[in-house]
């Protein structure tokens, strides 16, 4: 499979506008451990990192960052800055989070409870295991 931006809902209200997540519907997973990212400091990277098992729904929920996907074979660059799309990234991708802007606000969404084993974390290790 390869990563994909899903438009969420979006209600638009004088009051301020509203966008959800539910599993299954608008990601195809069920959510098993959300976390979020912030407070990075400028030039900083996160991520740099695969998963054997895990997939994640990632949004900007706050500022923009770009999200760089390495499935073995080529690199994507994904710029993720509104609160009404996400980036779906399947399982055995390697994944890295970086230009961070001023007060961004990452949330991800797994369909995996934390797992140290499920995570590939060289990048020549990766490239064995995804191509064999």
């Amino acid at each position: 499979m390869q990563p994909q931006i899903i438009q969420l809902p979006k209600i638009l209200d004088n009051r301020g506008n509203l966008s959800f997540i539910e599993e299954n519907n608008h990601i195809p997973f069920t959510i098993n451990r959300t976390y979020w990212v912030y407070d990075v400091p400028g030039g900083e990277e996160r991520g740099s990192h695969a998963y054997k098992t895990n997939e994640e729904f990632v949004v900007a929920l706050s500022g923009s960052f770009d999200v760089v996907v390495n499935d073995g074979q080529k690199e994507t660059l994904y710029h993720l800055n509104r609160s009404y799309y996400g980036l779906h990234l399947p399982q055995m991708l390697w994944r890295k989070f970086q230009n961070f802007s001023t007060n961004s606000l990452v949330l991800v969404m797994s369909n995996n409870f934390y797992d140290a084993n499920d995570y590939i974390r060289n990048f020549d290790d990766y490239l064995k295991l995804k191509n064999g």
